[in-house]
């Protein structure tokens, strides 16, 4: 995961342009891609398709020709989408176009201006203090113009139609925890996935960030209702704990799901109330179509001081956070995946467990006792009402404790799902 977020993080990528797309071919070399282009003018929603930007070239250069500030040494260098401009000035015209982080001297932050006609550069404050006056040619060798939005998606194929989504967004340019390590974290989770035969069917969504939800929205409303359960994951890299942000419901099942994992987990970790703000949990959980979409980070989205600064860089993220954020999405697929509610087919009276063996079967095992009350709860509670996280829940049992009563009890005709 952390060689993938090296090889993304030079790449110019916005909500729009090839630099998107030279993500999708790289993150294509690890799971196949259906890749969509949207034109230019097309309505979303309450949205329109912007026009394409792309940009080959920019800089900032002293009288000498000397670079001051570069694109070409990292693409948060320029204000993204900036409109094209070729031009000299002097200093005090130029500073009303330049960004800084005063805060942080060294570091370079990320801004753009998506939807208003500007240019502009990003640069440490630093470089900005050691210029002297005078004139500076100023250059961005951009285009916008009609085209396309690029977005993309990875299928894993379930034994049931109902979806599962899985969500990241590829509109960030060089920033590896947000949005890097969230893409590889997702490209990671697609593979394990299908390695296996997962319960639900399972859609990898790699969209730009707020426009390219929408757009997804807008394609696959028909089919909306497929989906049951949602992630959305950002920030998934930093050493941070994790961070859960719940749905707008509040109660719905992946809420729940991963309450009960992070709890069982013992892993240091906080669950957060939704919020009208943020990443594309929102778009997904807005009123119209209030899906039960939560939020995946680990610190969240300007919790840290290299949020949307140079200082977001791949030493910033580590092999190990990833590979637990990655773990926890699967501890918490693995409950979805096996989440059923459940009828007693004997449910006058405890039915005899020893005559049909299911004593016997415990014998040996260190948690013999806790399996034992597991087939009791899940008898007690298979009324077609109760699922087995209400199970797990109630009794305190394991999950996986209570799921492996349950296919005992199945195996023996007591239950049917």
């Amino acid at each position: 995961m952390h060689e993938l977020v090296e090889r993304l993080y030079p790449l110019c990528r916005s909500i729009t342009g090839d630099g998107v797309r030279a993500t999708l071919d790289i993150v294509g070399e690890y799971v196949p891609l259906q890749v969509h282009e949207v034109p230019t003018g097309t309505q979303v929603l309450d949205w329109t398709v912007p026009q394409e930007w792309n940009i080959r070239d920019a800089y900032i250069a002293d009288t000498a020709g000397n670079r001051v500030v570069d694109f070409a040494a990292s693409s948060l260098h320029v204000l993204g989408y900036s409109v094209p401009v070729s031009r000299t000035m002097p200093l005090s015209e130029l500073r009303a176009h330049l960004h800084t982080l005063p805060e942080h001297p060294s570091w370079v932050p990320y801004r753009t201006s998506y939807y208003k006609p500007e240019w502009g550069f990003c640069l440490a404050q630093d470089t900005l203090d050691a210029l002297p006056d005078g004139d500076y040619e100023v250059r961005v060798d951009s285009t916008l113009a009609d085209g396309h939005l690029t977005y993309a998606e990875h299928v894993v194929p379930g034994q049931v139609p109902d979806e599962v989504i899985v969500s990241c967004h590829t509109c960030h340019p060089s920033l590896a925890n947000d949005n890097l390590a969230g893409i590889a974290v997702a490209t990671f989770l697609a593979r394990a996935l299908a390695e296996q035969t997962p319960y639900y069917t399972y859609r990898f969504i790699y969209a730009p960030g707020t426009i390219g939800a929408i757009t997804w929205l807008a394609r696959n409303a028909e089919r909306i209702e497929k989906v049951k359960h949602g992630l959305v994951l950002a920030c998934a890299g930093d050493s941070g704990q994790l961070t859960y942000k719940q749905s707008r419901r509040g109660d719905a099942e992946i809420d729940r799901v991963l309450r009960h994992v992070l709890a069982a987990s013992e892993r240091s970790h906080s669950v957060k109330e939704f919020t009208p703000y943020g990443y594309d949990e929102r778009q997904y959980c807005s009123p119209g179509f209030n899906l039960g979409v939560g939020s995946l980070s680990r610190t969240p989205y300007a919790g840290y001081p290299e949020y949307h600064t140079s200082a977001d860089n791949p030493d910033f993220v580590s092999p190990e956070a990833m590979t637990d954020t990655l773990s926890l999405c699967r501890e918490a697929f693995a409950v979805l995946d096996r989440n059923r509610r459940y009828v007693n087919l004997s449910p006058y009276g405890e039915p005899q467990l020893g005559r049909r063996g299911l004593y016997e079967s415990l014998g040996g095992r260190s948690d013999a006792k806790q399996a034992q009350m597991a087939m009791l709860w899940v008898l007690s509670l298979s009324d077609g009402e109760h699922s087995l996280l209400d199970v797990a829940e109630r009794s305190g049992l394991p999950f996986d404790t209570v799921a492996g009563a349950a296919d005992a009890l199945g195996a023996a005709g007591l239950i049917k799902a």
